[in-house]
């Protein structure tokens, strides 16, 4: 894809585009709001911006190989992950197409930070009839819930 000229930024985030979260392989880092920008210097050289969903999260070295990896293999090599936890990372960023991806895959999508009390609608059979198991899931940005009437247990992508 890329030729003997510069990266342009566009084809880079294309590329970009192969990189997902390793917790839900659905989702590209740019659809759940992780890649924050792209910089190509006046020399090729190329700096990724990033903010994990939290700190700490176990997925973000996983997402750094990716992201040099496949920048790698289109012939980029001189690629710097930069991690930014300013501004901190909210599920606000998450589009409402990056939304219907996660209920798609079975995980309910988080309802706005400003919710009193969330909406949790069950991915299964989208009954509003669901209650939280467990603060925690499979992740620590995901909680555990079960659907009151198709009774199937499901993570909920908390809203932070």
């Amino acid at each position: 894809m890329v030729t003997s000229a510069l990266p342009t930024v566009d084809e880079i985030r294309t590329l970009l585009d192969g990189v997902v979260d390793p917790d839900i392989p659905v989702m590209t880092i740019a659809d759940i709001g992780i890649l924050r920008d792209v910089i190509v210097s006046d020399e090729g050289d190329v700096v990724v911006y990033i903010t994990p969903t939290y700190s700490g999260c176990p997925a973000l070295a996983v997402m750094e190989e990716d992201i040099v990896g496949v920048l790698g293999t289109a012939g980029i090599d001189k690629v710097r992950v930069e991690v930014r936890h300013f501004p901190v990372w909210t599920t606000e960023w998450l589009s409402r197409e990056a939304k219907d991806k996660l209920s798609d895959y079975g995980i309910a999508p988080p309802d706005s930070v400003f919710s009193i009390l969330p909406e949790v609608i069950c991915p299964q059979c989208s009954s509003d009839g669901t209650a939280k198991v467990s603060e925690f899931g499979s992740t620590a940005c995901k909680s555990l819930w079960v659907c009151t009437s198709c009774r199937e247990p499901f993570d909920y992508f908390k809203a932070i």
